[in-house]
């Protein structure tokens, strides 16, 4: 299993701060040996995109994706070229994570229909894989998109794509199209009980190996009795699954009922053991998300350090 780390909204930094702060963590994600650096679109924030492109130029090794970016607000071909550039960046290195991300975001936030999103992603794949063959022109008519364009970006191998695959339809279109999932609010028994079968059978339906399944999972060092605690603060600041059925479809298959059931949290006999389930269930890439824990600004700041720094050295063990 390769451990990588899942970044969100940094709120505690001023907003001038941000993007400079975003880039000594992916720099410091490198040094410290993590094999990948994943940021999600967050609502409002920094665009995950662009940052990862700015990360690419201060970064030389670590994989830089997008865990995951909507696909509703940008045609799949603009999608397709600012992929690209990222790649031609990153180096090689930049994998791109898609989802149809959720009702609340789509409809209530942005204006734009959440119709049919399953239907509406095979679509959009399709014009994605016939930009991603180029350069050339990029010509497919389905029933979401009419396309007939150039795309002229660079001679390099185009980025990988996963995307968000929570029930049964989108898990084989991702085995079926696509290098994989990323997860967020599966537990262990969710992913090795309904993930990994679906999506694996899909693929080899399809004649396709090496998928990957990349599972967000947040992660808190602390003493034991305030564990639960922490999972209240992680289910609090990250979770509410209630506002998204895709979630509440998902925690069905396990045994979490919200994201801080999820949680590895508690001393680091109780992280490791955790961590290690989610290797077992068959996970491939695991995607730490740091939740820091603490009543004072400094108190989290240190959580954060103490947590990154633990699962840091357990790297060649979760391999």
């Amino acid at each position: 299993m390769r451990v990588g780390l899942m970044v969100g909204s940094d709120k505690e930094r001023p907003r001038a701060d941000r993007l400079a702060g975003l880039l000594a963590d992916g720099s410091a994600a490198e040094a410290a040996g993590f094999a990948s650096f994943w940021m999600p679109q967050v609502p409002g924030y920094l665009d995950a995109l662009t940052a990862l492109a700015v990360l690419g130029q201060h970064t030389e090794r670590i994989e830089l994706g997008t865990a995951v970016v909507p696909i509703q607000p940008r045609h799949p071909l603009v999608m397709a070229q600012q992929a690209l550039t990222i790649q031609a960046a990153c180096g090689g290195r930049f994998t791109l994570g898609l989802g149809p991300s959720h009702h609340w975001i789509i409809e209530d936030q942005l204006g734009l229909s959440y119709d049919r999103p399953a239907a509406l992603m095979r679509d959009y794949l399709e014009v994605i894989a016939a930009a991603f063959a180029g350069p050339g022109t990029v010509a497919v008519g389905n029933d979401s998109f009419r396309v007939n364009s150039p795309i002229d970006v660079t001679d390099d191998a185009a980025p990988p794509v996963l995307i968000a695959a929570l029930g049964p339809t989108m898990l084989r279109i991702a085995g079926e199209l696509t290098g994989g999932t990323i997860l967020w609010m599966a537990d262990e028994r969710a992913i090795g009980d309904y993930v990994v079968p679906r999506i694996t059978a899909a693929a080899e339906r399809a004649g396709r190996t090496g998928i990957r399944v990349v599972a967000g999972v947040p992660v808190t060092l602390c003493a034991d009795h305030e564990a639960d605690a922490a999972r209240a603060h992680a289910s609090e600041v990250l979770g509410h699954a209630e506002l998204s059925p895709n979630y509440l479809r998902l925690l069905e298959h396990g045994d979490a009922e919200d994201v801080g059931d999820t949680m590895a949290a508690g001393d680091e006999a109780a992280v490791r053991a955790r961590l290690r389930r989610y290797r077992d269930a068959g996970v491939t890439d695991l995607a730490v998300r740091v939740v820091p824990f603490g009543a004072t600004a400094a108190e989290r700041a240190a959580s954060r350090r103490r947590t990154q720094d633990f699962v840091a050295s357990l790297l060649s063990e979760l391999s």
